[in-house]
């Protein structure tokens, strides 16, 4: 579990990450309205971004875990009516384990994750050959039912978009009890960007579905983040899967209602939309 601790140290660092993004795009917008005007302007640094912290998306799990580090965003307050259906009866479940389950996910199939939410079906191809303890852990526990009845509890909607889900307890501090290694950590999509205080960034490009971590190295558990727009962040998250677009479609409509402020007993923001998943499945094609 993530200490009241560790998620302050880590909300500290997405908003430090924030802030130099925010001060490099005003830069960026100061240089190409001086090429234009042919003159020096003084530009004052106003508004506020929402880039990331390194341990943003943390994870659940058994040591401290997940949630507690999504990208910390601080989103506009909308208005906009729920567009997402009342949840189907039932609970999240709270079962814990002690260790990773053994690994008996087929490398070379196809496996594919479905989650049945209020708001639409979101279809998942997972990368079993790439990511394998991470697929062979979803695929565990979708078979136990623990994704089931379980709240998206992070939405951010500036400088980072994502929507984070997988904790059943849904306050981005829950988790299975065990973790698991970082994989694939190279992934062919993600595309190198810039540099924020030494931090070197990548675009993690929408449709990407990656692990939530403490920002420690190996401590993934059941968070993760689905990115609905292309989103710059440090390659520390497992990326295991990619969105169909119909998925794409569903996050739209989640990420156009907005998010609530800044919760400041758990530092989430999260969707207007009431986003739970009914139900979450992994099959082998």
């Amino acid at each position: 579990m993530v200490s009241k601790d560790q998620r302050q140290r880590q909300l500290a660092r997405e908003k430090f990450l924030r802030q130099q993004q925010r001060r490099e795009s005003a830069r960026r917008k100061a240089r190409t309205r001086n090429i234009v005007i042919a003159s020096v302007l003084a530009v004052a640094v106003l508004g506020s971004g929402a880039a990331y912290a390194a341990g943003a998306f943390e994870s659940d799990g058994g040591k401290d875990t997940s949630a507690g580090s999504e990208p910390s965003a601080s989103p506009s307050p909308s208005k906009a009516p729920d567009p997402c259906e009342k949840p189907a009866a039932g609970k999240a479940k709270t079962a814990t384990w002690k260790k990773e389950p053994a690994l008996t996910v087929d490398k070379a199939a196809d496996y594919s994750m479905k989650l049945a939410t209020t708001c639409g079906d979101i279809d998942i191809a997972l990368k079993a050959k790439a990511a394998p303890h991470t697929v062979n852990s979803f695929k565990f526990l979708a078979d136990k039912g623990f994704l089931d009845h379980t709240k998206c509890h992070r939405l951010t909607t500036e400088g980072i978009y994502v929507l984070q889900c997988g904790d059943p307890t849904g306050t981005g501090q829950g988790g299975p009890g065990y973790t698991i290694p970082d994989e694939n950590l190279k992934d062919s999509s993600l595309k190198k960007a810039e540099k924020q205080q030494g931090t070197q960034l990548y675009t993690f490009p929408a449709g990407t579905v990656a692990m939530a971590n403490t920002g420690q190295k190996h401590t993934g558990g059941s968070q993760f983040f689905l990115v609905y727009k292309d989103s710059k962040l440090p390659a520390t998250y497992t990326p295991f899967g990619t969105i169909s677009d119909s998925g794409l479609k569903v996050l739209d409509k989640i990420a156009k209602a907005g998010a609530q402020p800044q919760d400041p007993q758990t530092g989430n923001t999260a969707p207007n939309a009431t986003v739970v998943i009914d139900k979450g499945t992994v099959t082998k094609s």
